[in-house]
């Protein structure tokens, strides 16, 4: 287990080019399962859930070829399924939740699926019943084998209209992957529109496949025979931008994040804004200028500002830690409501530890009273539990006086690549250790 060696403390400058989309990778390259031909694809986050991934698919056949840094090319023309009833399958898929993307492709194309219960952060139920059950509405059958994994049935697959009780990014994803490859016209109600989900509806229209009402909670598919090959560039990590955004403004720091896709963000920069951060764009860059202090907004009636998190366009509940460790050294008071998993605040016993003013209400919302920059937090030791957690430790760590020590910094890599030579070439002190 490795861990983080931090001096904080330290004033941060430079530019930032933010990695590829995780949350985008792990759909697009489960899609490259659809097609026999080749896709490239640009701008791959070198993580350890994407690095994951692309193992597994290695081990299912497909040929992948490394093209520079961030392009690969992946051709699944001959697959060798019985890779799916192997112990090397089980033990990578359960390493990440992004294993279950590749349900969707393998019952379009291969008719049969294999789901071991899959890893990724400890945060709480993630329950997989948007993924079963849509696919199950399209016709798939799925038994739990010895209760250890889901063995999933396609022979029947059909179109259908179906009405997702919530709008799961991966559900949604499963969902359209699965139908592009089904004779007839399904539709997705309540779909999930997050930007990731557009990519993948555009990557898959330049396949071949025939999708309507992308950008929406309504989605439209008329299947098709087969797809076809292409070339598809992933975003920029919308997560990481907002991470980059809370580090400056905790460290006093001026940085320049370059080609953001702004208009891909959402609320994230009002948001932001909201807790007093400065931000400037120019083009598709955001520079967030060295900034002191910063006023927490209220509501108009003068009630204390709550932030939440909710579907897109709504502000994801990924960056809700950081705007958490942001706003301990804001001026004003702010609760934070998150929604969506009932641990993944817990990670504030640390800050308080380091000297925050934090009272966590109960495992959905904490209120944050900031200090003004009165005191610095102090430095510690502490453990990653979760890949947004771990960043927004690392960020209280870099600007805390003192020594801090963090473990179990995988949880990290599994988010951000390579993010502690990229703190260097800002001027962090920072070593792995």
């Amino acid at each position: 287990m490795a861990s983080f060696k931090i001096i904080g403390g330290k004033a941060l400058e430079g530019t930032v080019n933010p990695q590829g989309a995780k949350n985008e990778a792990l759909q697009i390259i489960s899609a490259v399962i659809l097609t026999k031909e080749k896709v490239i694809i640009r701008n791959i986050p070198l993580i350890i859930d994407v690095i994951c991934l692309i193992e597994l698919l290695k081990g299912i056949g497909v040929e992948i070829q490394k093209i520079n840094k961030h392009t690969y090319s992946f051709e699944a023309s001959d697959l060798n399924l019985d890779y799916l009833k192997s112990v090397d399958f089980k033990t990578k898929s359960q390493k990440i939740r992004g294993s279950v993307m590749i349900l969707g492709p393998l019952l379009a194309r291969f008719k049969k699926a294999r789901l071991y219960p899959p890893g990724g952060d400890k945060i709480g139920r993630r329950r997989l019943d948007t993924h079963l059950v849509g696919l199950s509405e399209l016709g798939a059958k799925f038994k739990l084998i010895n209760n250890e994994f889901y063995k999933l049935d396609g022979q029947n697959l059909k179109s259908n209209n179906i009405l997702l009780e919530e709008a799961s990014v991966t559900g949604t994803a499963n969902i359209i992957m699965a139908a592009v490859l089904i004779k007839g016209t399904t539709t997705i109600y309540n779909a999930a529109c997050e930007p990731y989900i557009q990519q993948l509806c555009k990557m898959l229209t330049l396949m071949g496949a025939n999708i309507k009402g992308i950008g929406s909670n309504l989605i439209t598919i008329k299947g098709v025979k087969k797809l076809n090959g292409c070339s598809h560039k992933i975003l920029p990590d919308m997560i990481e931008i907002g991470s980059w955004i809370g580090l400056a403004a905790m460290t006093q720091s001026k940085i320049r994040i370059k080609n953001a896709s702004i208009k891909n963000l959402g609320n994230i920069l009002t948001v932001f804004k909201k807790i007093g951060i400065k931000i400037k764009t120019e083009k598709d860059d955001i520079i967030i200028p060295r900034q002191k202090k910063y006023n927490i907004d209220t509501f108009i009636n003068g009630s204390i500002l709550t932030i939440s998190d909710a579907p897109w366009p709504g502000f994801t509940p990924d960056l809700l830690s950081i705007i958490i460790v942001t706003a301990t050294q804001a001026n004003g008071n702010i609760l934070v409501h998150q929604k969506m998993f009932e641990s993944r605040l817990f990670f504030v016993d640390k800050l308080i530890e380091m000297g925050a003013k934090i009272i966590l209400c109960d495992p959905h919302r904490a209120t944050i009273t900031g200090i003004n920059r009165e005191y610095a937090l102090k430095g510690t030791t502490m453990t990653s539990p979760d890949i947004r957690a771990g960043i927004a430790l690392l960020i209280a760590a870099l600007s805390a006086k003192g020594e801090s020590i963090i473990h179990n910094i995988e949880q990290i890599d599994r988010g951000y690549e390579a993010i502690d030579v990229r703190l260097r070439k800002l001027g962090a002190n920072i070593e792995r250790v």
